[in-house]
């Protein structure tokens, strides 16, 4: 989880992380940083993320992104 506020720290600064629960919905990120963010997920955590699973649900708080992140690990 670390290295993904990392990451998310990187893409858009200034927001709390650790206690944001309204990421997408409260427009912290936007679609084109959802997209960066994707790029950096795969490639850091060697996943893929299937187009049905970018849903404001998974990206609105770094804990369900890193749901989303386990769940696609466990599938592999």
């Amino acid at each position: 989880m670390k290295k993904l506020i990392e990451i998310l720290e990187e893409l858009q600064p200034d927001v709390d992380y650790e206690t944001c629960e309204d990421l997408v919905d409260g427009r912290y990120l936007d679609s084109l940083t959802i997209l960066s963010l994707i790029s950096e997920i795969e490639e850091e955590f060697d996943v893929q993320i299937p187009t049905v699973e970018i849903v404001p649900a998974n990206f609105n708080s770094a804990a369900s992104i890193w749901a989303l992140i386990e769940k696609l690990q466990e599938e592999m």
